[in-house]
């Protein structure tokens, strides 16, 4: 029997379990849905608490896509070890992305690269900073949701998120809300419920 699997992908110096809270309100608008929320790959390197995709010191907009580029090892490797766990395949199950911040950045840059079949991906305060050329592959729809009160990244990065997207023929959906900060509203969570059902649908 298929499954349906929404993989959440936390922020940097987060966690896993952080961001799993999010199936837990999800659950009642999702049902039979499986959800996982694994500790990105690195120990946070300006704490002592968390994980992180990639590393921020040092970072640039120049050289963050190389950032990037270079955390798709391990990254690929988190998540096929987290199939392999729970005995998900992509052939036949439906896998959503789910991001939020630096989480957000590594599910667009698996958008992109076209490195896997996703039913769908959702990206909240994030931003699209993976090197072009982009794999087009208008059969993965996008939420991008942002608030536009966001300090950390500004929103207007999910605009052009959607504006390169587009380009690229993905068939994109904005939220931008105007009190948010760098978060997830209630709002934008149903939001992205509604439509994660379409992606399984």
């Amino acid at each position: 029997m298929s499954k349906k699997v929404v993989i959440l992908l936390h922020g940097v110096g987060s966690n896993g379990e952080d961001l799993s809270t999010l199936g837990d309100f999800w659950h009642p608008l999702l049902p039979n849905t499986l959800f996982l929320s694994p500790n990105a790959p690195f120990a946070f390197d300006q704490a002592n608490v968390g994980y992180q995709w990639f590393s921020l010191i040092g970072v640039t907009a120049e050289n963050r896509p190389q950032r990037i580029v270079e955390a798709r090892r391990a990254f690929d490797k988190t998540i096929k070890a987290l199939l392999a766990e729970n005995n998900v395949d992509f052939a036949t199950d439906k896998v959503v992305f789910v991001g939020f911040s630096q989480g957000s950045i590594m599910s667009l840059d698996a958008l992109v690269s076209a490195r896997y079949p996703l039913a769908g991906v959702v990206a909240f305060s994030g931003r699209l900073s993976s090197p072009q050329p982009y794999a087009k592959n208008s059969d993965t729809p996008v939420l991008l949701i942002h608030g536009q009160s966001d300090p950390v990244i500004p929103w207007t990065e999910s605009q052009n998120a959607a504006k390169l997207l587009t380009k690229s023929n993905f068939n994109v959906e904005e939220s931008y809300e105007p009190e948010t900060e760098h978060t997830i509203s209630s709002e934008g969570a149903i939001l992205a419920a509604q439509f994660i059902q379409r992606c399984f649908a």
